[in-house]
């Protein structure tokens, strides 16, 4: 064998953010061109399971007679400080308030969470993150949580931003016995660099600049059909919390709507599940063909206790209420309506939070699509006609309540990202802060200022090849400096991935290969020179420029 080996080289891979055992190995690359590389990766041990004797050459695992338990108290009682959490719930959708609200009463601390959000007010893990028992998050938003945020700024929280699909894809794996994997996601980004800071403090000298006190990790890359792609580590909990519709006394667990997004892979990830049901039932109720989750991945239950929250309550507006005439409105329209142009008949589309949402309402009569969320729907359609209408079960990527049209399906994040790396989506349509004449997106942070994380930003921009990426913005910010700029200087969500433009001025065509913009289409009223004068970015004007289609 020895003959064989190429060389030898010592490395170490974490697919827990708290690992329990430090093992360094060695691994081997084979002189065969069919021969597979060899790695070793570190995995987590649970702080809840009495780890193996080293002279047992088996696993002896216990299992409890019932696993119903009587109280959410009792079900986290053995709970420990420094523990990896696993949170499930999209917002304020589907969380395990219950489960929270105990851990919250224990009072254990130095906790890692890892969860889509970070909750809002006192509800969801904004209840442990208040009351300083978090000390770590991995999650790839955080929303409306300002005071999170502020934690974060000034260096009293850890935080470590990862992109929604990315972290759906590092929890899956790990219930999978996956170590890591490679995803276009994040390529030429910060996270590929990481140069987003885990944990920071402003700095001694009051220069109102912070100091890095935990850098980011940045990714190792490798080449595959001429692309590149970063290797992600897996994640696995100690404990993982979620709340389902119905579940019966063995565990098998069913789910409602969007509140399928983390719990299914979440519950798989982690040494220990529990689960709170809005209602138990006894073995044999749930139909086997209707089982979201098998109870192999359950090991506690409880009923739960605290209400279902609404974060964002829409209601569509009334057929004969009057229309908004706002400037803003105005403006926001005319985009909204140019971007329903790239929506053709029979399309699988996704569109981003604020003005690409709009572009749906706008759709002409007789062209169908099928409008894709993110948190797990396909098929989503308007919002609810009237309160009695609204389900806290079903929500959109923005929290926004919404309905489903015939036909549609629901579905766990992991799901939902496969459709979206997997080019299987025909047209994403988001907004941004910046954008450049190459075709790169910058729509998700400014440093020192805003850090409210990626969502599956940099997900949907992942397969440009296969998903036309749209953006749909205002032409200038609110201080009126171009949004169109030559390179963008706030990190990217993608680089070289924008196709076409559309603000309120006009549209730009971008070639993403040879970088460049073409006008080619005008809003009404508006000149060349009037967008030479508040754009950055040089451009060429198409022969033919024509009206933007309204």
């Amino acid at each position: 064998m020895s003959s064989m080996l190429e060389g030898v080289a010592s490395r170490v891979f974490l697919s827990s953010p708290r690992p329990q055992c430090f093992t360094f190995e060695t691994s081997v690359r084979v002189l065969n061109s069919k021969a597979r590389d060899v790695r070793f990766f570190k995995t987590s041990r649970s702080r809840l399971r009495q780890a193996p004797k080293p002279e047992e050459t088996h696993p002896t695992p216990t299992r409890p007679k019932s696993k119903v338990y009587s109280s959410a108290d009792e079900a986290v009682q053995d709970l420990k400080d420094g523990s990896t959490v696993l949170s499930a719930g999209f917002g304020l959708c589907g969380v395990a308030q219950t489960l929270i609200e105990a851990i919250g009463k224990r009072g254990i601390k130095d906790l890692t969470a890892v969860s889509n959000n970070a909750g809002l007010g006192n509800h969801g893990l904004a209840h442990l993150t208040k009351s300083g028992q978090v000390s770590r998050m991995i999650c790839s938003y955080l929303g409306g949580n300002k005071e999170l945020e502020k934690q974060y700024l000034t260096g009293k929280i850890s935080i470590e931003l990862c992109p929604q699909g990315t972290l759906a894809e590092r929890i899956r794996a790990g219930g999978a016995g996956i170590p890591a994997f490679f995803t276009s996601t994040g390529v030429k980004t910060y996270i590929q660099s990481g140069q987003i800071p885990i944990r920071q403090e402003p700095s001694e000298d009051g220069s109102g600049k912070s100091q890095i006190i935990e850098p980011g990790k940045p990714r190792e890359t490798r080449i595959f059909n001429n692309r590149e792609y970063l290797m992600e580590t897996a994640i696995t909990g100690d404990v993982a919390i979620l709340r389902a519709h119905k579940v019966d006394q063995a565990g098998n667990c069913q789910f409602k709507f969007t509140t399928k997004t983390y719990a299914p892979i979440m519950a798989k990830a982690a040494q220990i599940s529990i689960v709170e049901a809005d209602e138990i039932v006894p073995i044999g109720s749930i139909d086997p063909d209707q089982v979201d989750l098998p109870g192999i991945f359950i090991d506690r239950i409880i009923q739960a206790t605290a209400p279902k929250q609404v974060e964002v309550k829409k209601i569509a507006p009334k057929d004969d209420a009057p229309s908004e005439d706002s400037p803003v409105q105005v403006r926001r329209n005319r985009i909204a309506k140019r971007a329903s142009k790239e929506l053709k008949d029979g399309y699988y589309v996704n569109l981003g939070v604020g003005i690409p949402t709009l572009a749906a309402s706008f759709v002409e009569p007789g062209v169908h699509v099928w409008l894709q969320s993110e948190n797990g729907i396909l098929g989503m359609g308007p919002y609810p006609a009237s309160e009695e209408e609204i389900d806290p079960d079903l929500i959109n990527a923005g929290k926004e309540t919404v309905t489903l049209l015939p036909g549609a399906s629901t579905f766990d994040s992991a799901d939902s990202f496969g459709m979206i790396r997997g080019g299987h989506v025909d047209v994403s349509i988001l907004g941004a802060l910046q954008v450049s004449a190459s075709g790169d997106l910058a729509n998700y942070m400014i440093p020192g200022k805003v850090f409210k994380g990626m969502g599956g930003a940099m997900d949907l921009v992942s397969n440009p090849d296969q998903t036309k990426i749209v953006v749909a913005t205002d032409h200038t910010d609110k201080n009126g400096r171009s949004k169109i700029v030559e390179d963008c200087a706030l990190p990217l969500t993608g680089k070289g991935v924008v196709s076409t433009i559309i603000t309120d001025l006009c549209v730009f065509q971008v070639d993403r290969r040879k970088g460049g913009l073409t006008l080619t289409e005008l809003a009404e009223g508006v000149t060349v020179d009037d967008v030479k004068a508040k754009t950055d970015a040089k451009f060429a004007v198409a022969p033919d420029v024509k009206e933007m289609h309204q």
